[in-house]
């Protein structure tokens, strides 16, 4: 089908005469072209093409007098991901879309152009609409509307960042090659133009932000821009939905959907009936809100079956919820109670689909109490009630690759502490990790102690099955072997109540502060994927954190198939304990990872048949 796109190129806000303008198409096959034109003394365009079916458009323009200067915007996404299609008939290319298209793609985009798996790729480039409005050039609905805006640093980042590219937007520009320099990561070469500086900001977070800040401050194109240098180059949105609100964990499907549980109702400590479910750019979809199926309170329990269901723990209704991949309630009104659910807390599905659901057991009774429940295939009528290993109130369990559950034990003393919610607990609680063989058996490694094992929560296994566990009081985060070894113990340069963490297709290590509204990132066993010098454990974050007035006090972390951060805001204040509002998204920072986790993180491919493995 044959169509058009009517254009204006902009450079530091004036129009750019006789540049060369690209319309590309990118897909799993890669980036081909699909038109040319050269812009007017006006700096207008046309571009007539035949419209693919899926991919993504997108616009390149480079400047004939500036030859520093790459302008891009996207401009359609098509079938294939988890988005609407969309695709626009006008475009306005400047330095603002530049940045959009770079943060949202960066993990789809190289010196040869923008292409990828589905439906990452689509989810990708949808997001780019959301910080940039491709036909005025101005920013997008969604970073300033009342959840961004004013609300957070990332409007006036964006500004900041585009205003650093508009200094290579003339012949001869006094800054463009100081620009260039500071974007050049550490041991790397430096970037050719403006497309490839943003890029390297966005892979390299960390990157000289107050020298690139003061430059910034010789450009007064974009508004408003930041008034203090940053810690780190982010972009951050928060996204928000009717009844969303102190969400307890994240797991996504496989077109990249969000859902994740609540635990209150708005503004209240009443018990949420609600699930919620958010598209890939952020929108609710599935008609979340999300009622019925015995949901009661999700806390932090919440994955998907190998046939897109959600399986939910609802911890005030002791019980356990299923939803279609639709969004229906397939559980019964008071939900599953088979096994003997009791304050159910975190929630994994294994490679033959077994159901596991840590029974944490809340409150009640006194320490080694707790089970691990399994419904086989996914049959609650089949349930197996799982005890032993050092089994003690057990909050969170991950797959690993052999099959095998490993399950973190808050302990009671531990429990304790949480449900009254303290916001710095001190002492050692003798806490500990159990794993549970594929036959439902506690291995005889189990359970696991360490003085760092002090009060732990989520956890994650790596690509080399690496358990990766945050701890609430030791502040740090405990490696642990296959074979149930300790590997080594990181610990957070500053106090931050780690909750859990989550790891990325490059087996970086990604940690969410609860009490210090915080995100870290550590190198993992995969050292090649770090910078140079860097080892397994070395932090890349800034040593505060990447923080945005965004983040709330956090519980989840997780990585989606485009490379976005997704984070749960429990909390919005420690004293008097207030609910948080919304999910964040990192945008573009994490190495893309197939959803649902299969069950360990795999970064999905364009050269297979499917980008990702059968679960």
């Amino acid at each position: 089908m044959s169509a058009s796109l009517d254009g204006t190129v902009t450079g530091a806000g004036q129009p750019l005469s006789g540049a060369q303008v690209t319309l590309f198409a990118g897909s799993r096959e890669g980036s081909r072209e699909l038109g040319r034109a050269t812009t007017d003394a006006a700096g207008s365009f046309r571009i007539t093409y035949a419209a693919p079916a899926d991919g993504v458009l997108y616009v390149e323009a480079a400047s004939a007098d500036a030859g520093r200067l790459r302008l891009r915007s996207v401009v359609g996404v098509g079938a294939g991901g988890g988005v609407p299609q969309r695709t626009a008939t006008t475009a306005t290319v400047n330095e603002l879309t530049t940045v959009a298209t770079t943060y949202s793609l960066a993990q789809f985009s190289d010196r040869h152009g923008i292409a990828g798996p589905s439906p990452g790729l689509q989810n990708a480039a949808a997001t780019s609409f959301n910080l940039a409005d491709p036909a005025t050039g101005k920013p997008g609905a969604v970073v300033t509307n009342k959840d961004n805006g004013a609300g957070n640093e990332t409007l006036a980042t964006l500004g900041t960042l585009a205003n650093l590219l508009s200094l290579c937007a003339t012949a001869n520009a006094p800054h463009c090659q100081d620009v260039l320099r500071l974007a050049t990561p550490p041991g790397g070469t430096a970037p050719d133009d403006t497309v490839q500086a943003a890029l390297n900001l966005v892979h390299n977070p960390t990157l000289s932000p107050a020298e690139l800040h003061s430059l910034a401050g010789a450009a007064s194109v974009f508004t408003p821009a930041l008034t203090a240098p940053p810690t780190a180059w982010i972009l951050a949105l928060r996204y928000t939905d009717t009844g969303l609100y102190a969400p307890g964990r994240i797991a996504f499907d496989a077109k990249g959907n969000a859902w994740t549980t609540n635990n209150w109702q708005p503004g209240t400590r009443e018990p949420s009936p609600y699930v919620s479910v958010l598209d890939p750019a952020g929108h609710p979809t599935l008609g979340s809100p999300i009622s019925g199926g015995g949901m009661k309170a999700g806390a932090w329990g919440i994955a998907i079956d190998h046939d897109g269901s959600a399986w939910v723990s609802s911890y005030e209704g002791d019980a356990m919820s299923k939803y279609s991949a639709t969004g229906a309630p397939l559980s019964p009104g008071t939900g599953w109670k088979n096994g003997g659910p009791d304050r159910p807390q975190g929630v994994a599905v294994d490679q033959k689909g077994n159901v596991w659901v840590a029974n944490f057991y809340g409150l009640k009774g006194a320490p080694d109490q707790g089970s691990v429940i399994v419904y086989p295939h996914g049959d609650p009528s089949k349930a197996v009630t799982i005890t032993g290993g050092g089994l003690d109130h057990p909050f969170a369990v991950q797959i690993d690759g052999y099959g095998r559950a490993w399950v973190t034990n808050a302990r009671l003393s531990g429990a304790r502490l949480m449900e009254t919610r303290l916001p710095e607990p001190t002492g050692l609680l003798g806490a500990s990790v159990t794993v549970i063989g594929p036959d439902f058996k506690p291995t005889a490694f189990s359970p696991i102690t360490s003085s760092s094992i002090n009060f732990p929560l989520g956890l994650a296994i790596d690509a080399e099955n690496n358990a990766w566990v945050p701890d609430f009081l030791s502040n740090s985060i405990t490696e642990l072997r296959p074979d149930g070894t300790i590997a080594a113990e990181h610990e957070l340069p500053v106090t931050v109540g780690p909750w859990s963490a989550a790891i990325d297709g490059s087996d970086r290590v990604w940690v969410a502060g609860f009490g210090t509204p915080s995100v870290w990132l550590l190198c993992g066993e995969n050292t090649a994927a770090c910078p140079p010098g860097a080892s397994t454990g070395t932090f890349l974050s800034p040593p505060q954190g990447f923080r945005n007035a965004a983040i709330q006090h956090l519980t989840a972390v997780q990585i989606d198939q485009s490379g976005n951060v997704w984070l749960a805001n429990n909390w919005s204040e420690l004293l008097p304990p207030t609910g948080g509002v919304g999910l964040v998204k990192l945008i573009g920072l994490a190495t893309p990872v197939c959803t649902p986790l299969t069950p360990l993180p795999v970064r999905p491919s364009s050269a297979t048949a499917t980008a990702c493995p059968k679960q």
